[in-house]
């Protein structure tokens, strides 16, 4: 076995690296989740994310994970029976069907080649086909995890606003918050799912729920059981502060400190234009090295991960092996259709050009280990790419200064 010394590459596309700042304060004593102190922060974290939401509607957070945060989306508003329409972009949005029908809802499930993002025309055409407007809810996944791939949502609402269709639009966004852009209200999505163990820097454990009006509504005649999920149930103590049962206390902290980072400091926008460039620096790595991206339209790439085909032959399992054994990172692994076929690049979170120049060191040295067919130069094109194209380069502190 080989001792490695200094920090693990966590390369995969989540739970990514927490910066120490959000670890250092999740380091403190947990506090009375009734008392003054805890309403402070309560209202802090409920208040803040709606900035990375881009929404005045509510956030809901759970301690849970993000499939907690797919099910509060689907029981809260809809009954048993009631139809839905699903997109098979890659695994999770395979397996939030599978959920779905679990509830015992009908899922319409659109079949794709897991290359692609859902298709704003398809949804316009079903739509238009269901006269009877018996479909209740349109669920896609934004950014889809297993392959790279980022939907249109905003093109996805134009399309149901075209086909003038009362259905609900339901949005995980669990791979995609803080990290590509996204607007809930702008784009009139009716709940966003997200997850906080990606964009928002923190460990697993928190999940959430932005909450239209037109999403509420529905919850108050909807039928599916609930209990834990019941957004009723959670939005009354939220409105000052608390929660009615014990929250995630230290997630919280790490929350708070997650979104000063984000919005107040780096500010959102300039968060969003550091994926972008890393991820086109990625792109122009895996193009330089001859290796295919997954994702067949350029105007869906992923600004969260990229994710790299394997030449015909080679097994990405077997290499990604290789590349935690000898070089002491993780890559992601393909998932469901895709085992075995493509390793997962991610390039999200807290995350800046000197980590991704080592990612992508380690990237070739596996391709180099393991006598994968591959030009040179992938680093090299990516670092020219970054040194070209500097980032966004004023401070935290100026930035709060010159406001």
């Amino acid at each position: 076995m080989i001792q490695h010394t200094g920090r693990h590459f966590l390369q995969i596309p989540g739970p990514t690296n927490v910066p120490d700042r959000v670890l250092r304060a999740m380091d403190y004593p947990t506090m009375d989740h009734r008392g003054p102190e805890f309403q402070v922060l309560g209202q802090e974290v409920l208040e803040g994310l709606k900035a990375v939401f881009k929404t005045e509607a509510p956030v809901i957070i759970y301690p849970a994970s993000g499939t907690g945060a797919w099910e509060a989306a689907l029981v809260n508003t809809l009954s048993p029976g009631d139809r839905v329409l699903m997109f098979e972009t890659g695994h999770f949005a395979s397996l939030w069907q599978s959920l779905a029908e679990r509830l015992g809802l009908t899922v319409e499930f659109v079949p794709g080649d897991w290359r692609s993002g859902v298709d704003p025309q398809a949804v316009e055409a079903r739509l238009a086909e269901d006269r009877e407007k018996a479909i209740k809810a349109v669920c896609c996944v934004h950014n889809e995890t297993s392959t790279g791939v980022t939907s249109r949502i905003g093109e996805v609402r134009a399309a149901m606003n075209r086909a003038n269709h009362p259905a609900l639009l339901m949005v995980d966004t669990i791979s995609s918050l803080a990290s590509i852009d996204y607007r809930h209200d702008e784009w009139g999505v009716d709940v966003t799912v997200a997850g906080s163990q990606k964009g928002l820097m923190l460990p697993p454990g928190l999940s959430f729920n932005a909450v239209s009006e037109k999403a509420l509504a529905a919850s108050q005649s909807a039928k599916l059981p609930r209990s834990y999920w019941h957004w009723d149930e959670m939005l009354g103590p939220n409105a000052k502060g608390f929660f009615p049962y014990t929250p995630a206390t230290n997630l919280l902290y790490g929350l708070r400190e997650a979104l000063i980072m984000l919005v107040e400091e780096e500010g959102l926008e300039n968060v969003l234009a550091r994926h972008d460039r890393h991820a086109k620096a990625t792109r122009q790595a895996v193009e330089a090295w001859g290796l295919e991206v997954l994702c067949r339209n350029p105007s869906e790439y992923s600004s969260s991960l990229t994710a790299v085909v394997m030449p015909d032959g080679q097994d990405a399992d077997a290499y990604r092996k290789v590349v935690l054994e000898r070089f002491d990172m993780s890559l992601g692994a393909g998932l469901g259709k895709l085992a075995g076929k493509i390793f997962r690049i991610g390039h999200l979170g807290a995350f800046n050009d000197l980590m991704l120049g080592g990612t992508l060191v380690g990237v070739e040295m596996g391709l180099i280990a393991c006598g994968i067919p591959h030009k040179s130069g992938g680093v090299q094109a990516a670092m020219t790419y970054l040194a070209a194209e500097p980032g966004q380069a004023v401070s935290g502190h100026e930035r709060r200064q010159a406001s």
